[in-house]
C-alpha cells in the first residue's frame, strides 16, 4: 500500500491526466513550484494553476502513466514511467520528483527519461 506522500503524488497525477486544476489546485502548497524537464520553473500556488490551465488547452491529450512510485523519505517521492501525448516532443519516458510538505506538494518535477 502506497504511503501518504505516495498517496498524494498520485492524486496530484490522477488530476493531471483529468485536466482538472479544481482538483489540482488545493494539493499544491502556497510556494509550490513546477519544474519541467529543460529546468524552467513556474514558482506559486497561482502561477502554477495559470500554467496547468493554459498546458491542458494546449494539450487536451496530455497524460502520465506511472510504472513506479516509491518513497525515498523526509516527503520525496520519485516516480518512473512515461507521458502520452499526440505532440511528440511530450511523449515517452519520464521520471517525476515530488516534494510533498504537510499533506501537500510542494515541488513537482519532471525529468525525460531517455
Amino acid at each position: 500500500m502506497a504511503d501518504e506522500a505516495e498517496a498524494t503524488a498520485i492524486a496530484f497525477n490522477d488530476a493531471i491526466n483529468a485536466r482538472d486544476v479544481g482538483r489540482l489546485t488545493p494539493l499544491m502548497t502556497e510556494g509550490h513550484r513546477f519544474i519541467d524537464s529543460a529546468g524552467e520553473v513556474v514558482a506559486g500556488r497561482r502561477a502554477c494553476a495559470e500554467a496547468w490551465r493554459g498546458f491542458f488547452s494546449a494539450f487536451p491529450d496530455y497524460r502520465n502513466v506511472f510504472r513506479s512510485v516509491g518513497s525515498t523519505g523526509a516527503g520525496v517521492v520519485e516516480i518512473v514511467g512515461h507521458s502520452e501525448c499526440s505532440v511528440a516532443t511530450l511523449a515517452g519516458p519520464a521520471r517525476w520528483r515530488a516534494v510533498i510538505v504537510d499533506g501537500l506538494i510542494d515541488e513537482w518535477q519532471v525529468f525525460v527519461d531517455g
